[in-house]
């Protein structure tokens, strides 16, 4: 919803989070705030943005897309909302990044292409897109007569990556901005097989595949859709090739958030009947810390600041921190606001602080 649609987002004061020095949260419409922040002050971007699915009937993964572009006034379609939208976040974040910083935002298979075009129309350079496995989704399909549905079952999340134009060659982009350049050696896949010329040990090098087990996994063997064996077959009792994340369990999701009011968590239930979790973070969509830590890693210099459009719940905050990577995040929702804090609050208290990069 853009402030058109509704002037209270206009007059409403953004409110500030954090600790003014190695994080910060802002509660606030990230397309109203982005244009007021100073060109070229952060790093790199990983962000987790609405899928535009109407997740669970909320306005913010859907209608208030098309209301924050005027699709209806330019009479837009869903996916042409949703491109406008991106194009329009994307350049800003864009704007903000050094030169040669990354951006990398989270997708859905069936949106995932407005996605890519809309980062690529706010002038971004597409340098590759990541697949994270987990295997363990819900259909979401009306089930009709005759084993017959609507949709598949979602086992993977297509990620985009995408860079700021350099400032000349790569060399000279590193030695003037420290960005420009993935972190190899920060990502690497670590097993016992890999070493470098000397002999020491340095993993494989990082694949654009990252996986998560099953929720039924257990240590003496796999659930037969689990992502592991069917993506390292033939290296029984091996470490994987690719990167691995659990999915964020009960206990990631509520560190830091115990104090908060409890409310319903599930979304998709897996049996009628089945009682409903109620938790601090009732966030519908929360991702892995593990796997957001790899991608800061991944993308984000040593002491670099990270910013997160769509702070969520945040994870991103927690993973900036125990990255030891300063921290700019939005979130529009006060109810998210607040679990975001509470979580990037707690994880940080854990962390050691950030270097400083200046």
């Amino acid at each position: 919803m853009s402030a058109a649609t509704n002037p209270a987002l206009a007059v409403r004061k953004p409110i500030l989070y954090g600790d003014a020095t190695h994080w910060g949260l802002v509660e606030a419409d990230t397309l109203l705030l982005l244009p007021q922040l100073p060109d070229g002050c952060i790093d790199a971007v990983v962000c987790d943005p609405p899928y535009n699915l109407s997740f669970g009937g909320a306005a913010w993964d859907g209608r208030d897309i098309r209301d924050a572009v005027g699709a209806a006034s330019d009479r837009l379609s869903d996916g042409e909302a949703f491109e406008r939208w991106t194009e329009r976040w994307a350049s800003e974040c864009r704007r903000l990044l050094r030169p040669g910083g990354y951006l990398v935002a989270f997708g859905a298979p069936r949106t995932f292409h407005r996605l890519v075009a809309g980062v690529e129309d706010a002038g971004l350079e597409i340098r590759d897109v990541i697949s994270w496995l987990y295997g363990s989704g819900m259909p979401k399909s009306r089930r009709l007569r005759g084993d017959r549905g609507t949709a598949l079952k979602p086992a993977i999340e297509p990620l985009v990556v995408a860079r700021k134009a350099l400032d000349g060659s790569t060399e000279d982009n590193v030695a003037r901005h420290g960005t420009g350049v993935l972190n190899i050696g920060e990502g690497r896949v670590h097993d016992d097989t890999y070493h470098d010329a000397a002999g020491q040990l340095i993993g494989r090098w990082p694949a654009n595949v990252a996986w998560s087990h099953h929720p039924a996994c257990r240590s003496a063997r796999c659930h037969p859709v689990c992502p592991k064996p069917l993506l390292d077959q033939g290296q029984k009792n091996a470490p994987s090739r690719f990167f691995y994340s659990s999915k964020a369990s009960a206990a990631e999701r509520e560190a830091g958030c115990e104090q908060l009011p409890k409310r319903a968590a599930a979304v998709f239930s897996t049996k009628k009947g089945t009682p409903v979790a109620r938790r601090g973070n009732h966030h519908p969509t929360p991702k892995p810390i593990d796997l957001i830590r790899w991608l800061t890693r991944l993308v984000c210099p040593a002491g670099g600041v990270v910013l997160d459009p769509f702070a969520g719940s945040g994870s991103g905050g927690a993973a900036a921190m125990l990255e030891g990577r300063g921290y700019l995040g939005i979130e529009r929702e006060p109810e998210f606001a607040r679990i975001a804090v509470a979580r990037i609050g707690h994880w940080a208290s854990e962390a050691a602080p950030p270097e400083d990069r200046s």
